[in-house]
């Protein structure tokens, strides 16, 4: 088999992001893009090593966005804007664990989207 001599994968230099913590009930996504919304690094709770109920703890949450933090710190970035949907559990951690990553956050944004009285929701539980 021949060697390819493909292109060598070239690092883009970012000063500045966005963070998308996605807080779910059952898992947290942590994705950072640059200012155009491409995709730089990204992390969840169970590619850290978390399984089962756990991925839902704050804890889970915290080293996820460590790790995506770290990624972050690789491509440059110093500044980032902090954009969090959902009602999951690890909103908080995982904004503060942005902060310890040694990244300056310049603004924390609720996207959570809500109905304005939209389409019906789903019949309740019962366990």
């Amino acid at each position: 088999m021949a060697k390819r001599a493909g292109k060598r994968k070239v690092r883009r230099n970012v000063s500045r992001g966005i963070a998308h913590i996605k807080a779910t009930f059952n898992n947290t996504l942590i994705t950072i893009t640059d200012m155009n919304g491409d995709v730089l690094c990204q992390a969840s709770a169970g590619t850290v090593g978390f399984k089962g109920t756990r991925k839902s703890t704050p804890f889970a949450s915290q080293r996820a966005t460590e790790q995506a933090g770290y990624a972050a710190k690789k491509f440059g970035i110093r500044e980032i804007e902090v954009r969090v949907k959902g009602p999951g559990s690890g909103r908080d951690s995982a904004v503060t664990a942005l902060q310890n990553t040694g990244l300056r956050i310049y603004s924390i944004e609720d996207v959570t989207p809500l109905p304005h009285n939209g389409c019906r929701p789903a019949k309740r539980r019962r366990v």
